[in-house]
């Protein structure tokens, strides 16, 4: 992988945290990432050149009046007054090769001196084993602190861990002994339609994310919501939320549309097309 800086632009020390989606259900992670680049105003630093991600290209995705700067599969943003680097990916990653993209997004957090790496994603509503939504929507967590995957901040934030995390767990071993570099035999591994219930999670992208930052020996958070596919506009909100309060963020800084304290990325005025005329009804 080849990350290529914008001209005139730099990768600045400060800017010590990496927020980056795992693509999952629904796209929450991707949104989340949306409305934290538009409401930070966060600049486009550089590119990458990732063999691993499928290709696609579109128009600016979050300004009315674009420069002319075309969006890319997968790009790096800085927000330097919130000391943030924030990555968005907008395609998939190719079939078999999510090991060798989360190798290689992490040789570039370590290379650029991150100490905290926050992975936005989603779970699949219909995996949901205890649903109490008497809380509104909840936000679950897992870290890299602690060898459970436990956090003292994210418990004071009332954020509940994955109970389904097992390090002992044969999938979660195997991710765990990739990212540390050594020797594994993949024939011990279930193929993909012989899955089990227990193997759901650490086959997710979030997974092998979370394990080669981890092998790293970087600080990991994953912060995750379970979903369905549809319109996840607010999910992504709730997300964004509690992103800002893990980084200390205050979104009443914000400088958001009509006095909010979001900025709604102008590409999502055309994510499901215009509202229906009510005069039908």
């Amino acid at each position: 992988m080849e990350f290529y800086i914008e001209e005139g632009k730099e990768l600045h020390d400060e800017c010590s945290t990496l927020l980056l989606p795992a693509l999952s259900i629904g796209n929450v992670g991707q949104l989340a990432v949306d409305l934290l680049i538009s409401s930070t105003r966060a600049e486009r630093v550089g590119y990458f050149d990732e063999p691993n991600i499928l290709p696609c290209v579109g128009n600016d995705a979050y300004w009315p009046t674009p420069q002319g700067d075309l969006a890319l599969p997968l790009e790096a943003y800085e927000s330097s007054a919130n000391a943030m680097t924030l990555v968005q990916q907008r395609s998939p990653v190719v079939k078999g090769k999510m090991t060798e993209f989360a190798k290689n997004i992490a040789e570039f957090a370590a290379a650029t001196r991150k100490k905290h790496i926050v992975l936005l994603s989603s779970l699949d509503f219909g995996r949901w084993q205890t649903i109490d939504m008497s809380s509104g929507l909840q936000i679950y967590y897992l870290s890299s602190s602690n060898v459970d995957g436990k956090d003292d901040d994210c418990e004071r934030h009332g954020w509940k861990r994955l109970q389904e995390y097992d390090p002992a767990q044969r999938c979660w071993k195997y991710l765990s002994a990739l990212a540390e570099g050594n020797a594994v035999q993949e024939d011990s591994l279930p193929f993909e339609d012989e899955l089990g219930e227990e193997d759901y999670y650490p086959s997710l992208p979030f997974a092998a994310l979370f394990s080669f930052f981890k092998g790293k020996g970087l600080k990991v958070t994953c912060l995750l919501c379970y979903c369905s596919e549809g319109d996840n506009i607010p999910d992504s909100f709730h997300l964004a939320e509690a992103a800002s309060k893990l980084l200390h963020l205050s979104p009443n800084n914000f400088q958001g549309d009509e006095g909010g304290k979001w900025t709604v990325p102008f590409s999502w005025q055309s994510v499901y097309g215009p509202p229906p005329d009510m005069s039908i009804f």
